[in-house]
């Protein structure tokens, strides 16, 4: 059978797998290690047009590299082919080449004439292609494509690997391939454990390899060791009435590490428990790899899982594990117990000397910023200033503690629990914990108003001030996040149902910069991160699902200081558009919109949308007029500006006024006093509707 490339494919179908042995690869480097091989793989296969089928999967374990396919082609046979090679008149050298590439002397070719000329023509013979020997042949250069991150190089050898590489065992149809790789020669064998190499089996197919390490306990596919994990952490927290939160970083990362996991409960002394919860965390995820635990009401418990290499029959790594977090949390005890001592009132001028940023002035100047800042902000939120700015002023003053530099991912955090150690009012201390809420587009968001007020004005300031030197996104990269800063602010907005004016809160931050001796172009920045809010909602509702045109037919008829309304009002749409009510409202507007267009190119005739009624000649141009009124009091009432579905209802209502005007009345009148009448008439609608958005960019519903 001839495939789609000219090759002629036997489905005589073999096994090939290979397993890389060395030692311990970190677990940083594993999982990039294992894609980037089994991706290699597969373009070399598709490259050669080697035919596989079903299965394809690379695994690891921290000292194994394994790839697997199941069905591979034996064989491949290429058609004969005719190849072209260099015009008859082209220089001696040419053809040279020609014959140098293809291996064939001047004999085997001939002269072809073509619509682009005469060239001279090989005839490629048919031959068999043997995927063994493609293997034998590729497979050091396969090996070589892998890019560490970080790799090293031993000995006098001239190899460079992850960690120093042992043996490798490669089999192609149940025997071993022969080919070398620098000092390594590929074989059938490998080392049984990791710890004692002088240990060696044999293999000849994938199953008895997998099954073999299997009965020693080691999970060759990381997938279903990652999965054994998973289910023996539930399984034996379930058992001592515990409750577990698996943090799927940890878990892949421990993942790595071991081949044959044992789940192990551990404990630490109770009087820990006194430390801020964030903080033993962090000791136990991030610094040991080990699993929390928390009781049936949420609290942090003195129990912890790890997850070993080795059975611990004696209870010997049990208790090694669990005096390794005794000094580590004894060393967060004792910051703690120091930090939270620490005035932070008399503290902020210590911000003098820690710089924010080159050209932003220091940390000091940040919180004198955000200070004035939330200070406005509260007169929005109808908060007490007082409370908010001693919230700004102290904020900060956590990045000096020993604690924040032993666990930045705390900052803020443990800000909120030194205020409340110090007595702090706990709407300055909640403030100051979640100021740099949302941390990513799944984080939570600040809901209290001092927290909203407080993360508002850390981001805006940062914002003002990044645009302000000239250190905006590209397309590319955005190294300090602050499209990630624009969304957590555009969330805050929606999903706190807040309208704040961002203009003026954009222009005020500028000022501020400015009386710091920072000059910034106001104008500039207001106009450059206007655009940039913009851009960042649209993004944000288009992952939710909101139609292109009408997401461009609200943004581009509001402002940043609607970001709510702009917001509802296309979710609104978006959910009604192919309804009746969305037919009704579009199909009424486009009919309007569409006779303004053509007659509005007529420069001669002016139209200000306010059509006379003493001119109208019938019922059908009063019964419209006296529509488009009704719906303009419902716009103008108290209270209807807000119900947008209500809003587009009424739109649609008119569908019968619309519908008999165009039906009964002649628009396009011999009488010119008529016409720009009804034209107004006409333009009096489209206004009205386009209180609700610019229809006119909304596409017509088929």
């Amino acid at each position: 059978m001839w495939g789609k490339f000219g090759w002629k494919v036997k489905f005589n179908m073999s096994e090939f797998f290979l397993e890389l042995f060395s030692e311990e690869i970190p677990a940083t480097l594993q999982s990039a290690a294992r894609n980037k091989l089994l991706e290699n793989f597969k373009n070399f296969f598709e490259k050669e047009k080697i035919v596989y089928k079903n299965e394809a999967n690379s695994y690891s374990t921290p000292n194994r590299l394994v790839i697997h396919f199941k069905n591979l082609s034996n064989e491949i046979t290429q058609k004969s082919e005719e190849i072209r090679g260099p015009n008859i008149n082209a220089p001696e050298k040419a053809l040279e080449g020609f014959l140098k590439s293809n291996q064939i002397e001047k004999k085997n070719i001939f002269k072809k004439k073509t619509e682009k000329g005469e060239f001279y023509f090989y005839k490629k013979p048919e031959r068999k292609i043997r995927t063994e020997e493609l293997l034998n042949s590729s497979l050091p250069n396969i090996l070589d494509n892998i890019p560490w991150k970080k790799s090293m190089k031993w000995g006098d050898y001239s190899m460079f690997w992850g960690r120093p590489l042992k043996s490798i065992l490669a089999i192609f149809n149940g025997k071993p391939l022969n080919f070398k790789y620098h000092h390594l020669t590929c074989s059938n064998v490998t080392y049984i454990d990791k710890d004692f190499e002088e240990k060696l089996i044999r293999f000849k197919d994938f199953k008895s390899y997998i099954s073999y390490f299997k009965n020693r306990g080691i999970i060759i596919n990381n997938n279903f060791r990652r999965k054994f994990i998973e289910k023996e952490l539930i399984k034996n927290s379930s058992k001592k009435n515990l409750k577990i939160y698996i943090n799927e970083r940890l878990l892949s990362e421990v993942t790595d590490i071991v081949e044959k996991p044992k789940v192990i409960l551990c404990s630490f002394d109770k009087k820990f428990l006194e430390i801020p919860k964030e903080i033993l965390v962090v000791t136990m995820q991030k610094h040991q790899k080990y699993f929390p635990t928390f009781d049936k009401k949420e609290n942090l418990t003195n129990n912890f899982f790890i997850i070993s290499d080795i059975k611990d029959q004696k209870g010997f790594v049990r208790i090694g594990n669990e005096r390794v977090v005794e000094a580590r949390l004894n060393d967060a005890d004792f910051f703690w117990k120091k930090n939270k001592s620490q005035n932070l009132v008399k503290r902020v001028s210590m911000l003098k000397n820690m710089n924010y940023f080159k050209g932003l002035g220091t940390y000091f100047d940040k919180v004198q910023r955000i200070r004035k800042l939330s200070g406005l902000i509260s007169d929005e939120l109808l908060i007490s200033k007082e409370k908010i700015e001693i919230a700004s002023t102290i904020c900060k003053v956590d990045l000096l503690s020993d604690l924040v530099s032993e666990f930045p991912e705390l900052q803020g955090i443990l800000g909120g629990h030194f205020a409340q150690a110090q007595g702090f009012d706990k709407d300055i201390c909640l403030a100051i914990s979640e100021h740099y809420l949302p941390t990513g587009p799944e984080s939570k968001i600040p809901k209290k108003p001092y927290s909203l007020a407080l993360s508002l004005s850390d981001k805006i300031d940062s914002l003002v001030g990044f645009f302000g030197i000239n250190l905006k996104p590209t397309s590319s990269k955005d190294p300090y996040a602050l499209r990630r800063s624009t969304i957590g602010l555009i969330r805050m907005i929606l999903e706190n149902n807040k309208e704040l004016k961002i203009k003026d809160l954009i222009n005020y931050s500028s000022l501020i910069y400015n009386e710091q001796n920072l000059k910034f172009d106001s104008k500039k920045i207001n106009q450059e991160l206007s655009a940039f809010f913009v851009e960042r909602l649209k993004n944000f509702m288009k992952e939710k699902d909101i139609r292109a045109d009408i997401i461009e037919s609200t943004t581009s008829f509001y402002g940043i200081d609607n970001l709510l309304k702009i917001y509802k009002k296309a979710l609104t749409l978006n959910k009604l558009i192919k309804n009746e009510i969305g037919s009704d409202v579009i199909s009424g507007y486009k009919r309007a919109h569409n006779i303004l267009s053509t007659e509005l190119n007529n420069k001669e005739m002016e139209i200000s949308g306010s059509a006379d009624p003493g001119l109208f000649k019938n019922d059908f141009e009063k019964n419209l007029y006296k529509k488009i009124n009704d719906i303009r009091k419902y716009y103008t009432n108290y209270g209807n500006e807000e119900n947008y579905e209500d809003m587009l209802k009424i739109l649609a209502s008119a569908k019968k006024e619309i519908s008999e005007f165009f039906e009964n009345v002649i628009v396009n009148d011999e009488d010119l006093t008529l016409k720009k009448n009804r034209l107004e008439l006409l333009q009096m609608l489209c206004k009205t509707f386009n209180n609700y958005c610019n229809f006119s960019k909304v596409e017509s519903i088929t």
